[in-house]
């Protein structure tokens, strides 16, 4: 049962258990599956921009990601479409070379970049951050903070929810609805759905005692949800800093200085900064791992 409309520059997050529907829903949305009733309508001028995993098969392994580009413009010119590829990190012989043997994340970043050079004035993602390292996630979730267009999101990267998104709504039993609250307040209700699944499936507890138990279990859960806010805050105070040295570094006038110690100083922090990020980002996931499975 989905009735809803979606307005130039909304932003939404679909919420919901494995199983529900948010990915089903994404392909109706994008056309690439026909609705059993109802109907689906677009406005004139729509350009949509679909991403999901399956579309990785549908890349050509024995063309580049310069080809790529160059099929969707045959009147681009080499130097402007590897202009173009270096923002996604296909740079020098990458460029050219078949994606073939490419990994799930190279082959995720060209799908992205192919969407993004269509500009489409709807974005339509599922599960954009999987494969891609922590680099590719926070360009990502840059790229999509500043795309001035409608996007639905459904991912399980709960910093990148809590990044793109203005609007949260829940599929659940069949049903498509606002869901009134932040990510916590989702972990709450995951937590209480599968509460009250047991409930059912065993012999019936007092409501006083099933009270007392639920309250117990959001009590569990509190200092992993304080974890994973942590956590975030520290990979987005540790993300600034990169880009205030990659900015640093990139100054020309760095590398003229004589005897290079700021240069050598801004290098060795960089390189830490790095192994710090990903120290942080591993840490992170497995915390958010870890909530999701509790709800």
């Amino acid at each position: 049962n989905v009735s809803f409309s979606l307005l130039p520059g909304e932003r939404i997050g679909l919420l919901g258990p494995n199983g529900e529907g948010k990915s089903t829903l994404i392909k109706l949305l994008a056309g690439e599956l026909a609705a059993m009733q109802g109907s689906r309508e677009t406005a004139k001028d729509l350009s949509i921009g679909y991403f999901a995993q399956h579309q990785l098969e549908q890349l050509h392994p024995e063309l580049s990601p310069l080809q790529h580009v160059q099929m969707l413009n045959a009147a681009l010119s080499e130097k402007e479409a590897r202009q173009f590829l270096g923002g996604f990190d296909f740079r020098g012989d990458m460029a050219i070379s078949p994606v073939a043997p490419f990994s799930g994340g190279e082959k995720a970043r060209l799908v992205l970049a192919l969407i993004v050079y269509q500009q489409p004035n709807l974005l339509l993602m599922d599960e954009p951050t999987n494969h891609l390292d922590l680099e590719m996630r926070h360009a990502l979730s840059m790229a999509l903070q500043s795309f001035e267009g409608a996007m639905i999101l459904v991912s399980h990267d709960r910093y990148l929810l809590r990044s793109v998104c203005d609007t949260l709504m829940l599929v659940s039993s069949g049903n498509v609805d606002l869901f009134n609250g932040d990510l916590d307040d989702y972990s709450t209700w995951l937590l209480e759905t599968r509460n009250d699944d047991e409930v059912v499936s065993s012999t019936s507890p007092s409501r006083k005692d099933d009270r007392r138990n639920r309250a117990e279990q959001r009590k569990q859960l509190q200092p992993l949800r304080n974890k994973v806010k942590k956590l975030e805050a520290e990979l987005e105070k540790l993300h600034q800093r990169k880009d205030e040295l990659d900015i640093a570094l990139a100054d020309p006038e760095l590398y003229e200085s004589p005897g290079g110690e700021k240069l050598k100083k801004l290098t060795i922090e960089h390189g830490q900064l790095e192994k710090k990020m990903q120290e942080v980002e591993e840490a992170w996931m497995e915390a958010g791992e870890e909530l999701e499975n509790a709800g």
